[in-house]
């Protein structure tokens, strides 16, 4: 080895270094705090993608964190309804869900999860699949949007965290599959948005972040240079009345807000599509996406114009 390609060598391992010490102090605050990752999206589609948020998870936990995974599937729930002859149909932005296409869901988003389960334990970190049904741990209602009658798509209404409580102590990654049950028995899927949203607010998590196929919130949607990197609740209220916040981004950013209030320390945005992007947000200054944060969480806030 030239003394070129030794001083080119040492200099890669040193600014590994120096990324290891940047992430010390956040691996200390977030020792056997609890994160909720909504995994969902292009990070599913792609294999490079869905083995990088594997290994960050399995790392999370490996660091002392006590990571939780909500799964969504729609595009696979989609290509499986068209296999069986019908048409997806979406009302108010959910998917029309009647009885054989709830079948349909349950089957893909369980063979997901079993899927998800075996890459964890591949890594040889303990992973258990659940959904909502197990334990009765997702409670819901019909859901209603403006008052139209969507089939089987449930709204949560409790959630029971003593099975989730029991795997964490158990050291095992609960991986859940959004599908919940209403007080007579029947079976209803659910918004993974919603889902995990409930779950991190019910169970109190430190973090919770979106897996999504955008960068974060940008002052200008068509300009990623634009991005906020920290919106208190107040600030991310007044985008949505300017309408800075609008379209595919506003259920995203309303669901953060109500799980901040919640009791969740931070919601972060991330784009999904990029690798290691929960490794980038969580353990390193800057961070990648977008956090969300509580009025007085004593963060860094970002100004916005009145």
């Amino acid at each position: 080895m030239s003394e070129e390609e030794k001083e080119k060598y040492m200099d890669q391992i040193t600014v590994k270094a120096e990324t290891l010490i940047e992430a010390l102090p956040y691996i200390r605050d977030f020792n056997n705090k609890i994160v909720v990752v909504k995994y969902g999206g292009s990070a599913m589609l792609d294999k490079k993608l869905e083995e990088s948020v594997i290994k960050d998870v399995a790392l999370l936990k490996l660091v002392g964190m006590r990571p939780i995974i909500v799964h969504g599937g729609g595009k696979e729930i989609s290509k499986w309804i068209g296999k069986v002859g019908k048409e997806t149909e979406f009302i108010e932005g959910f998917r029309k869900t009647d009885r054989e296409t709830m079948e349909v869901a349950e089957m893909v988003l369980n063979r997901l999860n079993k899927y998800l389960v075996q890459m964890v334990e591949k890594i040889g970190v303990k992973a258990i699949g659940i959904c909502g049904k197990d334990g009765g741990m997702l409670r819901v209602d019909k859901k209603m949007p403006n008052g139209k009658d969507i089939g089987f798509v449930g709204d949560i209404k409790h959630v029971n965290t003593e099975i989730l409580e029991t795997l964490l102590n158990n050291d095992y990654i609960p991986i859940i599959a959004p599908i919940g049950m209403d007080d007579a028995g029947e079976t209803y899927n659910i918004n993974a948005d919603d889902a995990a949203c409930a779950i991190a607010g019910a169970i109190k998590a430190e973090k919770l972040a979106f897996l999504t196929d955008v960068e974060g919130v940008c002052m200008n949607p068509d300009d990623s240079s634009s991005l906020i990197s920290v919106l208190d609740l107040n600030e991310a209220n007044k985008l949505i009345e300017a309408g800075v916040i609008s379209g595919g981004m506003l259920p995203k950013v309303t669901n953060c807000i109500n799980a901040v209030n919640a009791g969740v320390g931070r919601v972060h945005i991330l784009d999904g599509r990029r690798e290691h992007c929960l490794l980038l947000e969580f353990f390193t200054k800057k961070g990648i996406g977008t956090a969300i944060i509580g009025d007085d969480s004593g963060y860094y806030s970002n100004e916005i114009e009145q």
